[in-house]
């Protein structure tokens, strides 16, 4: 893998955690998360944005070497094609994972 790839990733997913923090910033100077300690929704929203963004950066890395690997293995064999496709669908669950926890920890927040 490319060193600017990696950076590319680290790029969005720092970028991911950076939007999520100002849209809280911005919601507890409204006034609108008021509902619990701020520094408890602080921790919150910094948690989820961080399950989002690590688990999405990871995802990204795990279909780039799945991806390649089933491009591979489908040109040597093309009968191979549905197995491949099943293993980058796993790789590409990692993401959704990472959403689904930052939803449980969202929804706690309220």
């Amino acid at each position: 893998m490319k060193l600017s790839s990696k950076l590319t990733g680290n790029l969005i997913g720092a970028f991911a955690i950076f939007l999520a923090l100002s849209a809280f910033d911005f919601a507890l100077a409204q006034g609108t998360v008021a509902a619990v300690d701020p520094s408890v929704t602080r921790w919150a929203f910094l948690a989820a944005a961080i399950s989002t963004g690590l688990s999405a950066l990871a995802a990204g890395i795990a279909v780039a070497y799945v991806g390649a690997a089933a491009v591979g293995a489908i040109s040597e064999k093309p009968e191979m094609t549905g197995q491949a496709l099943i293993f980058v669908g796993l790789a590409e669950g990692i993401a959704i994972y990472g959403l689904i926890i930052s939803i449980m920890i969202l929804g706690k927040v309220k």
